[in-house]
């Protein structure tokens, strides 16, 4: 064996041996407890969650490749993590009082009771579940990349995607929520300490340093700087911030997270401290500029390989082989975390329909294997790069976003038939721009040539929003009262 395998299979140990420290025999049969800590966690716990589920392998190869391949259209990463956090000092609050005082356990239940419609839940579980599966095959792609690089071809993508796909199944049956939160303390460590060594290391190598290095690029790659004219231009830039900043809290285990916080200044202190932790976002794109210059070439789904290949090509293997485990870790943590989240939700959703109020674990325990059997399923079989991967995700997710927000009101003004109406046409104006690869330029030719680089998937929140207001406003008549709001509500 390798050097830097020998460092993986050790990371992949002592994440197993964390894991399963993690596990609290005590909460066994509770879904409460495997999959909301008891609703027990403090402001620690809760940050290493929330950065366990928000710097993933897209941290790692997403970020670093489309700095690589696309230049300034990557500055989106770091612009749509600060409006997501506004959002969050507010938003979050109100959804972990609801979520305590009606002992929730998954996001559909939160709409379900908000608005009194079990149908609206229902819908809102598959939009989940339909956007959080691309989420998952994001994570096990990129594990399966980072594995192959940092073993030199020793371990075969598809080898590394079963392999992780097995220990996160695994673990997560065993430990729930606690074997996660271990797992994230150690994953933080390590992106930390590997992100802000590269993003220093690799400029010196490939210029002198970070000024000279821009420099350079200026001279040998200015396009790389500035935004296109046309394609990924400025106009793509505010709208794709829009659309990722407004779904970031939208993912059923952002609010799963949520659930097992202590209070609401848990929660507000997190949505305060999160900005620090972008600043690693920051360094990613250093990384991807300091590979276009130290290994040059990279075309398509290549971009997706740049850091690891700079890391191998100029620095010595037991640095791979401790960057390929962060890696590691940035793939199994948020994979372990959208795995329990998806579980808990088809779980609740096939309680509701056999109108069983439960609380065991077992049948969401039974979904987990279901569910990373689809995303290994998916994985094996596509080829699209870690972005379009997030990015499809997003447009699905964001759509719930209109109807969240017609929660805030103790009361909403929305009705459960607006919310739904407005799901179908934003979901279905996703689905038909996705499998079309239709443009604003091509299919609304018509608006202004300003706007034809538009984020399809705003065109389809817009469409969203447009359809929620006009059905509620013909359904508020008729429409069976939506449920207010008290913390004495359970």
């Amino acid at each position: 064996m390798t050097v830097p395998l020998w460092l993986l299979a050790l990371t992949l140990t002592g994440t197993i041996a964390l894991a399963v420290s993690g596990r609290r025999a005590g909460g066994a049969r509770s879904l409460e407890e495997w999959s909301a800590g008891g609703r027990s966690f403090g402001t620690l716990i809760v940050f290493l969650l929330l950065a366990g589920e928000i710097y993933t392998t897209f941290t790692f190869l997403g970020g670093s490749g489309w700095a690589y391949g696309r230049g300034a259209a990557s500055y989106y990463l770091i612009a749509y993590n600060g409006v997501a956090y506004v959002l969050a000092y507010w938003l979050l609050p109100h959804i972990w009082r609801r979520a305590n005082a009606w002992r929730l356990l998954s996001q559909a239940e939160y709409f379900t009771r908000s608005y009194g419609s079990p149908r609206l839940g229902q819908m809102v579980s598959i939009v989940g579940l339909a956007a959080m599966v691309p989420y998952l095959m994001l994570q096990l792609k990129g594990l399966g990349i980072i594995v192959a690089e940092s073993s030199n071809g020793a371990v075969s993508p598809t080898l590394a995607v079963w392999i992780g796909a097995v220990v996160t199944v695994g673990y997560v049956i065993g430990t729930g929520v606690h074997g996660s939160a271990r797992v994230a303390a150690l994953k933080d460590v390590m992106v930390l300490l590997c992100v802000f060594v590269l993003a220093w290391w690799l400029p010196q190598i490939a210029a002198g340093g970070i000024g000279p290095m821009f420099r350079r690029l200026a001279t040998e790659h200015p396009e790389r700087l500035l935004f296109p004219t046309q394609g990924l231009s400025g106009v793509w830039y505010v709208s794709t911030v829009l659309l990722t900043g407004c779904g970031f809290y939208m993912w059923p285990h952002f609010f799963a997270s949520v659930f097992t916080a202590r209070d609401e200044a848990t929660i507000r202190r997190n949505a305060a401290l999160m900005p620090l932790y972008s600043v690693i976002l920051l360094f990613v794109i250093l990384i991807g500029y300091a590979a276009l210059l130290l290994v040059p070439g990279l075309e398509g789904a290549e971009h997706d390989l740049a850091l690891l290949r700079a890391v191998k090509a100029v620095l010595p293997p037991w640095v791979v082989g401790v960057v390929g485990g962060a890696g590691l870790l940035t793939a199994l943590v948020p994979g372990s975390l959208l795995l329990m989240a998806s579980s808990t939700l088809l779980a609740r959703f096939v309680q509701g329909l056999r109108g069983d109020a439960g609380t065991s674990s077992t049948l969401a325990r039974w979904c987990v294997p279901l569910v990373g059997g689809v995303a290994l399923w998916g994985t094996l079989s596509g080829g699209a790069t870690v972005v379009t991967l997030l990015l499809m995700a997003y447009s699905v997710i964001t759509q719930l976003f209109p109807a969240m927000v017609g929660t805030l009101r103790d009361r909403p003004w929305v009705t459960p038939a607006g919310a739904m109406a407005g799901i179908v046409v934003g979901e279905a104006t996703v689905v038909w721009l996705t499998f079309t690869k239709a443009t604003i330029a091509n299919t609304f030719a018509w608006l202004p040539t300003a706007l034809h680089d538009l984020n399809v998937g705003i065109v389809a929140l817009m469409l969203n929003v447009l359809v929620l207001v006009l059905v509620s406003a013909a359904d508020r008549v008729r429409a069976p009262a939506s449920v207010p709001f008290s913390p004495e509500s359970r």
